[in-house]
């Protein structure tokens, strides 16, 4: 009899849904161990935990790589950690990698400030126009990237065509999708061969680990497992053992955060102090209806424009009581942050405004309180003189 494939929720909870043995422990016991006895003579890979193979190192590693719809999939220390790893894993010297203009200022600062030195030539290409993927490919390219949704503009990328051009030239496609989560978006069912994550953000949920994970076939995420062996990249059993705490509950938190996002964009939009609103569950938003057919929902992740700028931000941040004014997100609870003092700080005011990142925008990670009581807060920051 066909084994019946188990639903998302339960496979963040359970794996594959094995059966216990007797005096098991429900709750996973953490091994914080850096080394492991082994047997005398043994010729296979030894125990330790700078190789990955750390038992809480594997089972997370099992449990994202089921959610993702992966051959394997693999932790490392941080969603930079993921990004390095998984585009050195499929690039050598001499290659060329064409990415989307959209993305982590890390990661492109990655891009254009170490890859060249590591004798990686990258391009950047702006990602809804299909065309122009096409016309930027050189003999020498080897991978194309995306990040869906986008920061802070949380544009959703058609994967579909691009991953089809990418089949057709022999390229590999990797995916970004810290935003979306597993449960949101699973970006190997759309033809993408890789995806990265900083589980520092949803996965984990708590804000209290920095991680990130890579996801695809076995051949590349072995590469990743031997590259992050040799540059010491591994994750700490104990953020491990936290990790997996988190994606027990990823999908009743992800359902909460898609549902107070779209409470509180609705709200955002009817208020004369913020001039935009970026949330892809909004019919005003440029890629709703792609959200709609792709996504499985649109997330927690909001952009609003102020009224006024530079001192309208700072004056509603300076107000707000329960959203904490910090970087990172994802977490249990509402932190709201102005992209021109973090994630695109590089930029000068003209790039900032040039990439729709203009003074006055505030990005905000809805956490898991009650909506109502966000919008009060929002509502009494925006009303501050």
């Amino acid at each position: 009899m066909k084994r019946r494939r188990l639903g998302l929720s339960t496979r963040a909870i359970h794996g594959d849904g094995k059966k216990r043995a007797d005096w098991t422990a429900v709750a996973p016991p953490l091994y914080q161990s850096a080394t492991f006895t082994n047997p005398v003579g043994s010729s296979a890979e030894v125990l330790y935990t700078r190789y990955g193979n750390n038992p809480n190192q594997v089972d997370i590693g099992r449990r994202l790589a089921l959610l993702e719809g992966a051959d394997a999939a693999l932790f490392v220390a941080s969603g930079m950690g993921a990004a390095a790893l998984a585009h050195l894993a499929v690039l050598r010297p001499g290659d060329h990698l064409l990415s989307s203009e959209w993305i982590y200022g890390g990661v492109h600062r990655l891009f254009t400030q170490e890859f060249g030195r590591l004798g990686i030539d990258v391009s950047f290409v702006n990602p809804t126009e299909s065309r122009t993927w096409k016309r930027a490919m050189r003999k020498t390219t080897r991978a194309l990237f995306v990040e869906t949704p986008t920061n802070p503009l949380m544009r959703v990328i058609d994967l579909e065509p691009i991953a089809t051009l990418c089949k057709a030239e022999g390229l590999a496609l990797i995916v970004d999708s810290t935003f979306a989560s597993p449960m949101n978006l699973r970006p190997l069912e759309h033809g993408a061969d890789i995806v990265i994550h900083s589980a520092t953000k949803y996965l984990n949920g708590h804000t209290d680990v920095i991680a990130g994970a890579v996801a695809g076939t076995e051949q590349v995420v072995e590469e990743v497992r031997r590259l992050m062996q040799v540059w010491g990249q591994a994750i700490d059993p104990f953020a491990a053992w936290l990790i997996d705490r988190g994606l027990r509950t990823l999908a009743v938190r992800v359902a909460r955060h898609n549902a107070t996002g779209l409470a509180v964009a609705e709200w955002c939009a009817k208020q004369d102090a913020i001039t935009r609103v970026h949330y892809p569950g909004l019919p005003s938003h440029p890629d709703h209806g792609l959200a709609r057919r792709q996504l499985g929902g649109f997330g927690g992740m909001l952009g609003i424009e102020l009224n006024g700028g530079v001192r309208a931000a700072e004056r509603f941040l300076s107000a707000l009581t329960l959203a904490a004014h910090a970087p990172s997100l994802g977490g249990v609870e509402t932190l709201v942050s102005e992209p021109r003092l973090t994630s695109h700080a590089s930029l000068t005011v003209a790039q900032r405004a040039q990439a729709g990142i203009p003074d006055g925008f505030i990005r905000c990670s809805l956490g898991l309180e009650d909506a109502d009581d966000l919008i009060a807060d929002f509502a009494q920051a925006l009303a501050r003189p």
